[in-house]
């Protein structure tokens, strides 16, 4: 998928790189699907060790959030090929089993609950954990995450004119759910 893109994966590739027959391979995936289903549950469990990883280093909070959310991006960036069967739909027809998509669904629970935890820790506005708020932290680091693979996918996190804006797209989301002074702060007296 590195070489040729998602979509250029084919089982009979595999099988000629593995040192085996295409019917073998079928053995254990019935199917191109079921192929593309087990890299997406592989690459779901590494970004999310990865993430994890970044969270246990801080306490809940706003730190907490930008830490998770930096860790994601730098994984998706080493990971394009993942990155891009997680978070889009580059394979006509495919869609994780329920099973596998489950793991994704905890992701969105955690996400929520970190930013629960940042407004309970007053860093936040209540508004912060409702839907449009997890919609628009996921848009934001999507757009960050899609510049750079569609403009820079050699260049590292660090070298990335668009991933050196992670931390500024984060500042928006943070600045404008912040509890005070933010577009939606209640009017001073």
């Amino acid at each position: 998928m590195g070489e040729l893109g998602v979509g250029g994966l084919s089982v009979s590739e595999v099988a000629r790189r593995l040192g085996i027959r295409g019917p073998s391979l079928y053995k254990h995936f019935p199917s191109l699907h079921a192929l593309y289903d087990a890299l997406f549950a592989r690459g779901l469990a590494d970004s999310q060790r990865s993430v994890h990883v970044a969270l246990d280093q801080h306490p809940p909070g706003v730190d907490r959030l930008r830490a998770g959310s930096e860790r994601l991006i730098r994984w998706a960036v080493a990971n394009p090929a993942l990155a891009q069967l997680l978070f889009w739909r580059p394979v006509p027809g495919f869609e994780p089993s329920p099973e596998t998509f489950a793991a994704s669904e905890q992701d969105m629970q955690l996400l929520r609950q970190q930013l629960r935890l940042a407004v309970s820790a007053g860093e936040l506005r209540s508004e912060a954990s409702d839907d449009d708020a997890v919609r628009l932290l996921t848009v934001l680091m999507s757009g960050v995450l899609s510049q750079h693979l569609a403009n820079q996918p050699t260049r590292s996190y660090e070298s990335g004119d668009f991933t050196r804006l992670t931390r500024p797209a984060l500042d928006l989301f943070f600045t404008f759910y912040a509890p005070t002074g933010g577009p939606h702060a209640a009017p001073e007296h």
